[in-house]
C-alpha cells in the first residue's frame, strides 16, 4: 500500500530542494522521484539494480507529485498554471499515458492511496466542493464523497474496505472513515484535542492491537501540551501510546509489510529534525541515528531501511538512505558556502524567540541586516540550506530567520500564542529580534530590512505599516495582504483557517480581519517596498493584491510591482530566479553597503 499526500512548496528553489523517492511496493528496487530537468520539476524514473532511469515527464511549468503503484505505474498530476489538474499513469518502462481515473472532474490535488490489490481513492478540490473517487487504475471513478468542507483523503485500508478523509484538526470531523458506498462508519472530533490521521496499518499487526482483526487507523493527538502517537479503529476505540509522546510536532507512518508492528517518526524540534522507531508489540522507542541538521521527509522500506532527505544551513538537500544504499538525488554538489551561523535566542513573553543568524564570514559586523520572514502559519525556519540566505550573506549581508510566536517545532503552546493578535503577534516578535541584533552589534541601524513568501510576505506588510520607523526596505513575495478580499476569492480549505484563526468569517467579524490585515495600515509605510504577486495564485489571490495596491497608490507610498503569470507554488526555476534577482537588486537600493545587483548562486555542480 502507498498513500500519499499533498506537499506545499514553501520556499523552494527547483534543484535545490529534491523530492524523496517512491519506491515501488513489491520491487523495492524501482523507484519514481521528482528532479531537476533543466531548472523545472520534472518526473524521472530509476531501476538501482540496472542504474538506469529516464525522464517522464517533459512539461513547460514544470511536474511535481508523483506516486507508483503495486503495478508498476507511475502516477503524476497533470496539473494547469493555475494548479488544476487530474493524475494520469505510465508504466514504469515506458509507453502511451493515459488519464488515472475516467470521470473525475478536474481540480487540486487532495490526496492519493493506492492499494496493492489494484483499488484506488483520489481527493479532488474544486473551486466549490471536496471529492473522493474510488477506483482501479484505468476505470471509472466511482463518487464516495462530496462535501464543501475542508476536508483532505488521508488513506485507503489495504483491502479497500474504509477511507479515510481528514478535515482541520480542531475540527468535529477531524477524522472520518468511511466504505466504498459512501457511508460513514466512525468520527473522530478533534474539538477538545486537535486530532491528525496519518495512514492505515498494512494489516492487523501481531500481538494485543491486531488480534481482533480490526483495521487500525495511525494517529496522532495533542494532548496536555505534548503529541501523543495512537491508533483506531471502528471496533476497538482510540488507544493513545503514554510511552510514545513528544514535546513538539511529530508526524508517523507505518513500516511496509504484512504484519508490520512498526512505525517510523520524524519530530521537528527547534529548527532541526529527529527521527525514532516505534515498535507497538514491544512498546518501545528507539532514535534513528542521523546527522544533525534537517530532514525534509523520510519514508522506511519493507526490508527496514529508511529513505530520507537531509540537509543543514551549508548542505543542499539530498536522498540519503541508513543503510548507504544509493539513491536518485544522493550525489554530492558543489554549492557556494559562506558566512557563519549561531542559533540566538531573544527573551520574549511567552518563552524565548530562537533565530537562526547567518553573518559574513569575511569582514566583521555590524551589517546591514535582513530579516527572512518565513511563511505558514503553520511553518518554520530550519538549519537547512537557502540559496537566498547565501546570495544575501556572501553579498555582506547578516541573516536573521526568526521562528516567531505560531512557528511549528516549539510545541503546542507556542503554535496558539497569538495574545497580541493574528499577525500583530509575530511583528512583535521580529520586533524584539531586530533590536536584540542591533543591541549585540550584529545589525546596524538605518539598514535592517524585511523579505517574506506567503505568510512571511504578509507579516513583511504588516510590520512595515504598523512599525513603519524600523524598516530602511521590504520584499514581499506572493503575500497575504487584505485580509477580508482574500477571504472572499480563496479556497475552503483556506476560508476554514481563516474562520478559525479570527473566529468567524469576515461578515462575522469584520473588525478582526481589518485589525489583522496589511491593506489597513500600508498608507503609513515609508520604505521603499516591493510586491511580487501571482495572477494564478489561489492561496493568495491576485484580487486581495490588487486592493492592496490601490491603498498604496490613494496613500502617494513609493512601491513596485512585479507580476507572475504563475500559482503560489511555482515548479520553474526561472521563475524563482527572476523573483531572487529582483528581490536582491531592490533589497541592494535600500540597504546601504547592500548587495548591488548581486546574482543568486549558480545551481550546484557535480562533482
Amino acid at each position: 500500500m502507498t498513500a500519499f499526500s499533498p506537499r506545499t512548496v514553501t520556499r523552494g528553489y527547483g534543484v535545490y530542494r529534491p523530492v524523496l523517492p517512491v519506491t515501488s511496493p513489491r520491487n523495492p528496487d524501482r523507484m519514481v522521484y521528482t528532479g531537476d530537468a533543466d531548472g523545472r520539476c520534472e518526473i524521472f524514473t530509476w531501476d538501482r539494480s540496472s542504474g538506469g532511469g529516464r525522464q517522464l515527464t517533459d512539461r513547460p511549468h514544470g511536474t511535481l507529485l508523483c506516486a507508483i503503484d503495486g503495478d508498476e505505474a507511475v502516477w503524476w498530476f497533470d496539473e494547469d498554471r493555475s494548479g488544476s489538474g487530474g493524475w494520469r499513469t505510465q508504466d514504469f518502462d515506458g509507453g502511451p499515458d493515459r488519464p488515472a481515473l475516467l470521470d473525475v472532474p478536474c481540480g487540486r490535488p487532495a490526496g492519493l492511496a493506492l492499494t496493492e490489490r489494484g483499488t484506488v481513492a483520489v481527493g479532488i478540490r474544486g473551486s466549490e466542493a471536496f471529492s473522493v473517487h474510488l477506483g482501479r487504475r484505468g476505470g471509472r471513478g466511482t463518487p464516495v464523497l462530496r462535501t464543501t468542507d475542508s476536508a483532505t483523503l488521508c488513506d485507503l485500508a489495504p483491502d479497500g474496505g474504509l477511507l479515510a478523509v481528514t478535515g482541520p484538526a480542531h475540527s468535529a470531523r477531524a477524522v472520518t472513515l468511511l466504505t466504498p458506498d459512501g457511508s460513514t462508519a466512525a468520527v473522530l472530533s478533534g474539538t477538545r484535542e486537535r486530532t491528525w490521521a496519518l495512514g492505515f496499518a498494512p494489516t492487523p499487526p501481531p500481538g494485543p492491537r491486531g488480534a481482533s482483526g480490526h483495521t487500525l487507523l495511525l494517529v496522532m493527538r495533542e494532548r496536555a501540551g505534548r503529541y501523543h502517537l495512537g491508533v483506531w479503529s471502528p471496533g476497538a476505540g482510540l488507544e493513545l501510546l503514554p510511552w510514545c509522546s513528544f514535546d513538539t510536532e511529530t508526524t508517523a507512518r507505518w513500516y511496509p509489510g504484512p504484519g508490520s508492528a512498526r512505525v517510523l517518526l520524524r519530530q521537528d524540534r527547534h529548527g532541526r529534525s529527529r527521527l525514532f522507531t516505534a515498535d507497538l508489540e514491544r512498546d518501545q522507542l528507539t532514535p534513528v541515528p542521523t546527522p544533525e541538521g534537517s530532514i525534509l521527509a523520510a519514508s522506511p522500506t519493507a526490508d527496514g531501511d529508511v529513505h530520507y532527505i537531509w540537509t543543514d544551513a551549508v548542505t543542499v538537500p539530498r536522498a540519503m538512505s541508513l543503510s548507504g544504499a544509493p539513491l536518485p538525488g544522493q550525489s554530492q554538489w558543489r554549492v557556494p558556502r559562506f558566512g557563519h551561523r549561531r542559533d540566538l535566542w531573544t527573551p520574549g513573553p511567552d518563552g524565548p524567540v530562537h533565530t537562526f543568524v547567518t553573518t559574513p564570514a569575511d569582514r566583521p559586523g555590524p551589517y546591514p541586516l535582513v530579516l527572512l520572514v518565513h511563511g505558514g502559519p503553520a511553518d518554520h525556519d530550519r538549519d537547512a540550506y537557502d540559496p537566498m540566505v547565501q546570495t544575501l550573506v556572501g553579498s555582506g549581508l547578516a541573516v536573521a530567520r526568526v521562528n516567531y510566536r505560531g512557528s511549528t517545532g516549539y510545541g503546542p503552546r507556542w503554535r496558539s500564542a497569538y495574545s497580541e493578535g493574528v499577525g500583530h503577534t509575530q511583528v512583535a516578535d521580529l520586533v524584539r529580534v531586530r533590536a536584540d541584533l542591533l543591541e549585540r552589534g550584529i545589525g546596524r541601524p538605518g539598514a535592517v530590512g524585511l523579505c517574506g513568501t506567503s505568510w512571511g510576505g504578509y507579516l513583511t506588510l504588516l510590520a512595515m505599516g504598523t512599525r513603519p520607523g524600523l524598516w530602511d526596505v521590504g520584499v514581499a513575495v506572493k503575500p497575504l495582504a487584505d485580509c477580508a478580499t482574500a477571504f472572499r476569492h480563496s479556497t475552503p480549505a483556506l476560508q476554514a483557517l481563516d474562520t478559525s484563526l479570527f473566529g468567524g468569517t469576515p461578515d462575522e467579524v469584520p473588525g478582526a480581519y481589518a485589525h489583522a490585515s496589511p491593506s489597513s495600515y500600508a498608507a503609513a509605510i515609508r520604505s521603499p517596498l516591493l510586491v511580487v504577486a501571482a495572477r494564478r495564485d489561489a492561496k493568495c489571490p491576485p484580487e486581495q493584491i490588487e486592493a492592496y495596491l490601490a491603498v498604496l497608490r490613494a496613500g502617494g507610498v513609493p512601491h513596485e510591482v512585479m507580476w507572475l503569470d504563475s500559482g503560489h507554488d511555482g515548479y520553474d526555476g526561472a521563475d524563482h530566479l527572476a523573483v531572487i534577482r529582483r528581490s536582491l537588486a531592490f533589497l541592494g537600493g535600500g540597504l546601504p553597503s547592500g548587495p548591488d545587483e548581486a546574482e543568486p548562486p549558480p545551481p550546484p555542480e557535480r562533482r
